[in-house]
């Protein structure tokens, strides 16, 4: 799910090069033993001067805002703490150190990941009324034993400390400063720009002690911009008319903030900037020779600005050389580039937020949230094209970056990721979930306007597949589909919302809203009714993330002719042409043979919906439980694309054929056993099985396209197909390697059909 941002957790950039959101907290004092809540102003309590200076933040892999893996700032660099003798007393020194009321856990064993650089304290020891981690009894900074695998973690409470105060003194110390930014604003002062969605021109405004306040623009630069936007979701910044906003501040004066702002440009949030006294007078009340700051930025094509009774269609873009594939919501996953035709990932060298920023702008979103290495959006398939990529941070495409060509030694355990800033749409607040067990299921019930009145009701379930769940959970931050429900009697819902008011809804899978889908508009035809039909949706973090294996299908490509009479089980599963329904036992049919390999490179295990009461019994094919009937469909494509034959994988059977090192099966298709893939795993259906192949008989000698398509909905059940592509519309994969492998089957075919005489 997407973090909260708390008025104490901001964006920086670490000495790694990583971006993170992170909680961070330095103090000099810490009053203890009175009632949090019986301090009406917050005071910084006072620690001995010989206690070493740190600070702390908590970082890692899927955590929440109040969690994560402890990491301390020490001379100069961040380090990590090791889980020896460690317990819920330091737990809760290091939450309140964070600002955090108090721990309610602690983790070993590296749960949010391992982390980089020194161990700075090993058998740390605390009696839990320290002011501070550094006054705990330790190995000493710097002296352990430890590796990365034993990275502490702590879980604090959601609930802050009253009064405190965020401080920062890592980035902002420019003239003995210590300066805060508590949030920041781009808000619309047009009224041309105020009904837009996003906003994207306006003043550039720093909350100060609760406090909206301008910046003076008198030295104001465009790196400057480029930072507002690109922490705002925008790829850019562009000029505006200063004209109209020099006689908008002469008429209302301004508040502004007392410090100047000095970017680089490849700053990810301003808090990282170089900051100072400002040009100011009179106490701070006006700036001399100039005005409020303002900034125009340039949305992606994807964020046109549109007002907010508009209907925005679903964006599909022209073919990129860059894109990002397994993550759960927009401008987030897996960085893949297209090379010769042959999508592959990037290698995790040196990889860091300037190089993921030129990924999101080329994307058309904002700079980048993190930088993500070590697989952590799903491991891709192919080659690896590029390693120790090295950005300045405005190249136009990451192609244009230096990188090594070669990648030895690099795997795709170390596939890099990224998380882009993307522009604030609100399409969160027109959609919830009701009468769910969590906050992660329910009745779907959508706002609309009617009658010039803005209303919920629930959405008619006829055509309800998981390509409409997908976008739902990923509207409201969900991440993934695991179900997509026709029925919804079991979740009451809010009475208030029991019309229907949203039907014919058709997901093409890129949409951003449900309301960017294909529906019914104003006129809602459902002919179920509401009520018990209405449609629900499943969501949840994780997902398979289902990847066929091209490498497998290039090599094992060749022609067969067998007779009719060997294909009757194949022929009562309609995996043959349509011609084989009036030909005679003895004649022969052309097939394109081929076996596949599905690796599950997601975060959960992949499982059929269908419970094992619902399994059909196949005796054609070795006696087994088949749990699902259609997986994926293969198709020969015309140049032109038009369909020439197909195929599909009829009575899917799932199981982990193979895994990868130190993980172990779980499911095969014996008649006792569970049927499934699991993650690190792939199953391979070999080319000897029936219906592992395309009918050609009816095929011209020329040249195709073999194309796999992944089932993702249409005429299949409900909540099979739950992939964490974003992009459905390239579910259609179409492998070059596979081509000319087909390619060649099909010139042999046309120097035998020459043979024969045909």
């Amino acid at each position: 799910m997407p973090r909260s941002l708390f008025c104490f957790s901001i964006f920086l950039i670490c000495l790694g090069g990583e971006f993170r959101l992170l909680c961070y907290a330095q103090y000099e004092n810490w009053p203890y033993g009175e009632s949090y809540h019986e301090i009406e102003q917050y005071q910084a309590p006072q620690v001995p001067q010989d206690i070493p200076k740190i600070q702390l933040r908590l970082a890692g892999e899927k955590r929440k805002h109040n969690e994560g893996r402890v990491e301390v700032f020490y001379n100069g660099e961040w380090g990590t703490v090791c889980d020896d003798d460690f317990s819920i007393h330091a737990a809760q020194v290091v939450c309140r150190e964070l600002g955090y009321v108090e721990a309610v856990s602690w983790s070993a064993a590296s749960k949010y990941g391992r982390g980089e650089g020194r161990i700075w304290l090993d058998n740390v020891h605390c009696t839990g009324k320290e002011k501070t981690l550094a006054q705990c009894s330790s190995n000493g900074f710097g002296v352990s034993d430890c590796k990365h695998t034993e990275d502490v973690g702590v879980v604090c409470s959601d609930k802050r400390i009253p009064g405190f105060k965020f401080i920062n003194t890592l980035t902002n110390s420019v003239e003995n400063l210590n300066i805060q930014v508590e949030d920041v604003q781009i808000r619309a002062i047009l009224a041309s720009y105020r009904k837009r969605i996003p906003v994207t021109e306006g003043y550039v405004e720093v909350k100060d002690e609760g406090k909206w306040k301008q910046l003076c623009d008198v030295n104001w630069t465009q790196q400057n911009s480029r930072v507002i936007c690109g922490m705002f979701g925008f790829p850019g910044e562009k000029r505006f008319n200063a004209r109209v906003y020099k006689m908008f501040a002469q008429r209302k004066k301004p508040v502004y903030w007392g410090y100047s702002v000095n970017c680089t440009g490849n700053e990810v949030h301003l808090s990282s900037c170089k900051m100072g006294s400002s040009v100011l007078r009179k106490d701070n009340v006006s700036c001399e020779r100039g005005m409020p700051v303002v900034v125009s930025c340039i949305p992606g094509r994807a964020f046109a600005p549109t007002t907010m009774s508009g209907f925005r269609k679903a964006f599909t873009q022209a073919q990129p050389l860059v894109r990002l594939k397994g993550g759960a919501i927009v401008g987030e996953g897996r960085v893949e580039v297209l090379k010769n035709g042959e999508w592959g990932t990037i290698c995790d060298d040196n990889w860091n937020v300037i190089s993921a920023s030129v990924v999101c702008r080329e994307l058309g979103f904002g700079s980048a949230k993190e930088a993500l290495n070590g697989a952590r959006l799903g491991q891709g398939m192919g080659p690896v094209h590029m390693n120790e990529v090295e950005c300045s941070g405005f190249e136009k495409s990451l192609t244009d970056c230096y990188f090594n060509k070669e990648s030895v030694g690099c795997s795709h355990e170390e596939d890099a990721s990224v998380r882009c800033n993307v522009p604030a749409m609100g399409f969160q607040n027109q959609l919830r979930l009701s009468g769910g067990r969590n906050p992660f299921e329910g009745r779907v019930e959508v706002l609309v306007k009617k009658n010039g009145t803005l209303k919920w009701g629930t959405v008619c379930s006829d055509g309800w597949s998981t390509m409409e769940a997908m976008v739902v959970c990923r509207q409201l931050g969900l991440g993934f589909a695991s179900h997509a429900f026709q029925e919804t009697w079991y979740w009451p819902g809010d009475v208030t919302a029991d019309d229907v008011v949203m039907s014919g809804v058709k997901c093409s899978g890129t949409e951003m809203a449900l309301s960017h889908c294909l529906h019914h508009g104003t006129d809602v035809i459902c002919p179920k009714g509401g009520a018990r039909f209405a449609a629900g949706v499943s969501c949840s973090e994780s997902a398979p993330d289902l990847v066929l294996n091209p490498q497998v299908v290039e090599q094992t490509t060749y022609l067969e002719d067998r007779p009719m009479f060997m294909l009757q089980c194949a022929y009562e599963e309609n995996c043959l042409a349509t011609t084989a329904n009036n030909v005679p036992a003895n004649s022969y049919r052309r097939l394109l043979r081929f076996s596949s390999q599905i690796h599950n490179n997601g975060q959960s295990d992949f499982r059929p919906k269908a419970g094992r009461h619902a399994w059909i019994w196949h005796d054609c094919h070795r006696q087994h439980y088949h749990s699902m009937e259609v997986f994926t469909h293969y198709d020969l494509l015309s140049l032109n694309g038009s369909k020439v034959a197909e195929g599909h994988k009829a009575s899917f059977c799932l199981e982990d054929t193979e895994c990868d090192e130190g993980i172990h099966k779980r499911y095969e298709c014996a008649n006792f056993g569970e049927q499934g893939i699991t993650v690190g795993c792939w199953d391979t259906y070999r080319h000897d099985i029936d219906c592992q192949w395309v009918d050609i008989t009816d095929v011209k000698p020329g040249d195709y396209i073999f194309q796999v398509v992944r089932s993702s909905g249409c005429g299949a059940s409900v909540g099979e197909e739950r992939f964490t592509d974003l992009d459905f519309a390239d579910d259609a994969v179409i492998f070059a390697e596979t081509m000319e492998a087909l390619i060649g089957a099909l010139e042999r075919l046309s120097e035998e059909s020459e043979c024969l005489g045909l």
